[in-house]
């Protein structure tokens, strides 16, 4: 009796193979042994196959799961996590903000999933110092000392143990951009020379640098889109398709990212992804588009191209709200007084005949100062008109903003998605409480009632607290001017069409701040994973014996050789079966050869 149990339940990929053989000749137990042999072999095959599958499948899942463990307080006693620490250091101030990463998970196509640390109180890691750096441009050797205040809190979060293989990155933005190129090596040499002599990071002369307003605006991108899963690229959720730069390489088919826009005080920026390839019109317009654009690849891998980007992004200064409404004043500033010179009346130059401003609400009195010229202004809260007057200030020159046509690569505005940050925000929700998704119809009509409305009554609602909590008398002032400065920016500016669907404006993401030091840490480290399977590679061969180095987890030519030593085991089986059947046949038919001699015999 020979009897052969399989057993394999998926929930946890647990075979077995049981073989009760009694009675069997030794070549069937032979046999037996071929094919329960084989079953063991693909059944460990399967189990790690499954138990490697769910990881790699179900990394999308972890990756938003992520974003709720984000909340929590960061286990400084896993000694599996990974640190990391960035330092902003811009114009008015510097802030440290420090991460944290679980081990990769194994797919060289996924990249690190990159936190931000929380305290024990769940509040995010980050201090603050002010001034900004760039005011010890005459004192570069109290760079060190400024900074120490950070550092020594970020040391204070991080495990001791951590600090050799924790890196540190030092980024200056426009503060220090404004600074000659001498007095920038300055502070950053004091950084370099001095940071490492009291703290353990892992810190170089490359981990400290001044970041260019495109690198910035990248960071930014990187940020947002890997909050909101874009880089995982799984093909139920391939909505674009994008080629990469080799021609050799056929278009890859993932997810599609989101732009973004921010818009603050002083300047607007604009980063978008551009999946195809760009044909240019003219040579002086392929040098202005290679200044714009940016491709970088985010994967651990240079030779993978899953993770290649094509970035636009640009920031146009002196586009911000606040700026723009003083290149507004000052121009009316200007035109009133050139006109009093040749007119009798005093137009805008006493508060009994003040110029009438479409750009603030009815009835408002306000002032423009330039030098110790003075308008004065009266509130006329026409938003059409307001709009006209603003469109000039953009400057177009060919389509595109600012006087010198900065070169804008297309949109696929049917198959793409935004993000409207800053004042992109509070123009939509502080005061006309449309903040997320954008409707310019719904915005038009909110924007044009705002302004018509009598400022009494505006502050009468201000104080009734029947807007935002972040708005104050100066947001209402302005509020006028700069829902007509965002809608030209972005509809004549930018030329997104009035029937968008797909722009959000927002302050947080998923109830969280992304800063562009998220994209910045993201992309320095993006070598790591590949690192780390490096070493978990070697790790493995040095603790197996040479004949198991070859790990057979995704070895496809094993499952071969299990299905083909099933097949040749049955049949075997088979062939043995037959030669049992026909060995039995000749002996029926010699005996009843037999019996029929016989019977012949005993007839008379």
């Amino acid at each position: 009796m020979a009897r052969i149990t399989f057993s394999c339940l998926p929930a946890s990929w647990h075979c077995s193979v049981s073989l009760l053989s009694l009675g069997c000749a030794p070549r069937q137990r032979l046999l037996l042994l071929l094919i329960t042999s084989a079953l063991l072999l693909l059944g460990t095959y399967q189990r790690q196959r499954w138990s490697a599958g769910p990881r790699r499948h179900g990394s999308r899942v972890n990756k938003y799961l992520s974003i709720a463990e984000s909340m929590e307080v960061t286990d400084v006693l896993d000694p599996a996590l990974n640190y990391g620490i960035v330092v902003d250091c811009g114009s008015s101030g510097s802030r440290v903000f420090v991460y944290y990463w679980p081990p990769h998970n194994g797919n060289p196509h996924t990249l690190l999933d990159i936190r931000q640390m929380r305290d024990r109180d769940r509040k995010p890691v980050v201090k603050k110092i002010k001034p900004g750096i760039s005011t010890l441009a005459n004192t570069p050797t109290q760079a060190s000392d400024y900074l120490h205040p950070l550092l020594r809190f970020a040391a204070a979060h991080v495990p001791r143990s951590k600090h050799k293989e924790t890196p540190l990155y030092i980024l200056c933005t426009a503060g220090m951009r404004l600074l000659p190129d001498s007095q920038q090596a300055d502070i950053l040499d004091d950084l370099v020379t001095d940071v490492p002599l009291e703290f353990d990071f892992l810190f170089s002369s490359s981990h400290a640098e001044v970041i260019s307003g495109k690198q910035e605006g990248v960071y930014a991108w990187i940020g947002i889109n890997f909050v909101l899963g874009r880089f995982d690229h799984a093909d139920e959720d391939a909505t674009v398709e994008v080629t990469t730069g080799s021609q050799n390489q056929q278009p890859i088919s993932r997810r599609r990212t989101v732009g973004i826009m921010d818009m603050g005080g002083a300047s607007l920026q604009i980063a978008y992804e551009v999946p195809s390839a760009i044909t240019f019109s003219s040579p002086q317009e392929e040098e202005a588009g290679k200044s714009v654009l940016a491709e970088f690849n985010l994967g651990c891998d240079v030779e993978h191209t899953q993770h290649v980007y094509r970035v636009y992004v640009t920031t146009f200064l002196g586009f911000g709200g606040n700026m723009a409404r003083q290149r507004y004043e000052d121009q009316l500033i200007n035109n009133t007084l050139a006109k009093n010179r040749f007119l009798t009346a005093q137009m805008g130059l006493s508060e009994d005949q003040p110029y009438l401003d479409p750009c603030l609400p009815v009835s408002l009195s306000d002032s423009a100062v330039k030098g110790n010229r003075t308008v004065y202004l009266r509130g006329q809260g026409d938003w059409s008109r307001c709009r006209e007057a603003v469109r000039p200030f953009l400057g177009l020159h060919n389509g595109t903003m600012s006087p010198g046509g900065v070169y804008q690569a297309p949109i696929n505005f049917s198959n793409s998605e935004f993000y409207g940050f800053s004042e992109f925000f509070y123009c939509t929700e502080d005061v006309l409480r449309l903040g997320g998704p954008y409707d310019s119809h719904k915005y038009s009509r909110a924007a044009t009632d705002y302004c018509l409305t009598k400022w009494s009554i505006l502050k009468q609602r201000l104080d009734n607290k029947l807007f935002s909590q972040q708005a104050d008398i100066y947001r209402l002032k302005l509020q006028c001017f700069k829902s007509a400065w965002m809608y030209e920016v972005l509809h004549s500016g930018f030329r997104f069409p009035t029937d968008y669907p797909n722009l959000k404006t927002a302050q947080l993401v998923y109830d969280k701040e992304v800063q562009w030091t998220l994209g910045a840490i993201l992309f320095k480290t993006r070598f790591l994973p590949l690192r780390d399977l490096r070493q978990e590679t070697l790790r493995q061969n040095q603790n197996h014996p040479s004949w198991l180095r070859s790990s057979f987890v995704y070895n496809h030519h094993l499952f071969s050789l299990c299905i083909l030593v099933v097949v040749l085991a049955i049949l075997l089986y088979i062939l043995r079966l037959r030669r049992i059947h026909q060995r039995e046949q000749r002996q029926a038919d010699a005996l009843n050869l037999l019996w029929v001699e016989e019977g012949e015999a005993l007839l008379p």
